[in-house]
């Protein structure tokens, strides 16, 4: 059974001010994929689509101006964002303080398989995981 210890989360190199961690994911033998981020006010990420695969944001602290679609929202802490697989996306972070969010993925293979960047490249360790 495992049990992940939250501080020992691997790393995984995303984008200037912000942070991705794996809680868990292929590792564990899961074909989920279960992750905390720290995003520094300012940073977040451009504009793209997992392809057929939906994501959730759990916010826990902070602010994000949050795009879905075509609707355009700010989100604070204490709010879940659902993703549908196929809708485009993107987010900064706004404020005075970093958010900090679980994300979950429900898919197997590499994010980069699985996306579209509509702006911007894909992170360096988009294949990661």
């Amino acid at each position: 059974m495992p049990i992940i210890q939250n501080t020992d989360a691997q790393e995984i190199p995303w984008r200037p001010g912000y942070r991705n961690f794996v809680l868990a994911g292929r590792d564990e033998g899961l074909t989920c994929i279960a992750g905390y981020s720290v995003i520094e006010p300012g940073a977040g990420a451009p504009l793209h689509a997992h392809h057929d695969v939906d994501e959730i944001f759990i916010l826990l602290e902070g602010t994000l101006d949050f795009q879905l679609g075509d609707e355009r929202r700010l989100v604070e802490a204490n709010h879940t964002i659902a993703i549908p697989a196929g809708v485009p996306h993107s987010f900064v972070a706004v404020g005075p303080s970093p958010v900090r969010m679980f994300t979950f993925m429900p898919r197997n293979r590499a994010i980069a398989e699985a996306t579209t960047y509509f702006e911007g490249a894909p992170p360096p360790g988009a294949g990661q995981h």
